[in-house]
């Protein structure tokens, strides 16, 4: 992946969509912290499948900011870039802004475009992924139990049993 002029590792990924009232979780129709997450989220699993062909796992934010309100009828564009790339971590940073504003002030259906656009929120986190022996990256889909090697069962049989016959007996009281 070829860094960018100004240092950042991928092309941003940009979601846009309205706040709904289904959104709305308090009074006077403001959206939540949580649902701006939520969109993060969506921008970090497809700044993962351009970069590894995968989805990855979240693994932490280590910044979260809300700046502005946000409320059902908004429009709100989430941006992120993957900023640091490691043997099995991404790190990414988002932007949330609000393009265009709700006014049910002045009718139930009026909105107005926000130009500039206002920042409602801002985060920094990182992702987890595995990679095969070329540097692809790699997911572990589920095993069937019938289909795991013996190899599997030789390793973790003896513990299973040993660990199930100490719970036996702790429950029986021995």
């Amino acid at each position: 992946m070829a860094t960018s002029e100004d240092g950042r590792l991928s092309e941003p990924v940009l979601l846009r969509l309205r706040m709904s009232a289904h959104d709305a979780h308090y009074g006077g129709n403001l959206v939540d912290g949580a649902r701006i997450l939520a969109l993060f989220g969506d921008v970090a699993t497809e700044l993962l499948i351009r970069a590894d062909g995968d989805e990855g796992l979240f693994a932490a934010y280590d910044l979260v900011e809300f700046e502005a309100p946000v409320y059902a009828g908004d429009y709100i564009e989430a941006q992120g870039r993957i900023v640091r790339i490691g043997n099995t971590s991404r790190t990414m940073e988002f932007e949330a802004r609000k393009v265009i504003a709700a006014r049910p002030d002045l009718g139930p259906s009026a909105a107005e475009v926000l130009d500039p656009p206002l920042l409602v929120a801002r985060a920094h986190g990182d992702s987890v992924c595995a990679h095969d022996q070329y540097g692809r990256h790699r997911q572990f889909p589920p095993v069937p139990k019938d289909e795991l090697p013996a190899e599997f069962y030789a390793a973790i049989a003896p513990k299973v049993i040993a660990k199930t016959k100490s719970e036996t007996k702790s429950k029986a009281g021995v």
